[in-house]
């Protein structure tokens, strides 16, 4: 008889241990459910669009009194907008923006990210938002002209682009540099006779360079750009998909095309987005 008070104790101690743990276990599921409710994307910070982007690469993905802009940027804003999510750009170089991306320092790339098949193996993509084309920049006076003139020529292009893998396939054995500045200044100094560019950014800063560089030749890219992601945060890529299918139907799409690529023609086989949703004329928007 007396060792029952212990035994009751022992009982009573070992009730209070189970029910301590279940009461850690279901606040642990607790914090899981409102964590997935507060955060359905799996963001970096809850309702905040952490976008890794360009500061150099004008008019698609660039700074402008501080403030990271462009056709590209703009339109992520837009996309986020619908979907309830602010957007917070972060400059990298594009080298190394993909694996960034897929290591979730960023949620989102942003800079005219033209989908390839290798770039599939790294990150998931959303549905196109661009088409793009090639351009060929050279220095005033080249005697230049054609994509088909490069062979044997010190031929600059940004690392890691399909800019890059171009010229790789083509066996130009081109010199690379980290961001669009970096190619340009190449041109500018004599050091490089041709960039291969995407030729939105290749004709603005052609423009800005007093002269210094012209335009040569511009080839249509075979392949739409698009957001990266994550692989494995489809949550996110539906979500970007949904939203960017409903500022094409508001017009956004439209008015951003005219506002930073006015005059540029839409291939007749391009549809943004799904493809599903009208795209209003740019009058209309």
């Amino acid at each position: 008889m007396r060792f029952l008070p212990a035994l009751t104790r022992a009982a009573a101690v070992g009730v209070a241990a189970i029910l301590a743990a279940t009461a850690l276990t279901a606040c642990g599921s607790d914090d899981s459910s409102s964590d997935a409710d507060s955060n359905p994307y799996g963001l970096i910070q809850a309702g905040v669009l952490r976008a890794g982007t360009l500061s150099d690469a004008p008019p698609n993905v660039y700074l402008k009194d501080g403030k990271f802009t462009g056709f590209d940027n703009d339109l992520l804003t837009a996309v986020a907008d619908k979907i309830g999510l602010k957007v917070e750009f972060v400059g990298t170089d594009f080298s190394a923006l993909l694996s960034q991306v897929n290591n979730r320092k960023f949620d989102v790339g942003s800079s005219s990210i033209t989908i390839t098949e290798a770039r599939k193996k790294n990150v998931d993509f959303g549905n196109g938002y661009d088409f793009s084309y090639f351009g060929l920049d050279v220095p005033a006076g080249s005697s230049i002209t054609g994509f088909d003139q490069l062979a044997g020529k010190r031929v600059v292009v940004v690392q890691g682009t399909v800019q890059d893998d171009y010229a790789t396939a083509q066996k130009l054995d081109p010199v690379r540099v980290p961001d669009y500045n970096g190619a340009i200044n190449q041109l500018k100094a004599g050091t490089a006779d041709a960039w291969i560019a995407p030729a939105e950014i290749g004709d603005k800063l052609a423009a800005d360079s007093n002269g210094k560089i012209t335009v040569a030749a511009k080839q249509l890219s075979n392949a739409p750009t698009a957001y990266a992601v994550a692989k494995g945060n489809d949550k996110l890529r539906e979500a970007l998909n949904k939203g960017l299918d409903e500022v094409i139907a508001d017009g956004t799409w439209s008015r951003l095309q005219l506002q930073y690529y006015p005059g540029r023609p839409v291939p007749e086989d391009f549809k943004p987005g799904s493809g599903t949703v009208a795209v209003p004329s740019p009058a209309v928007s």
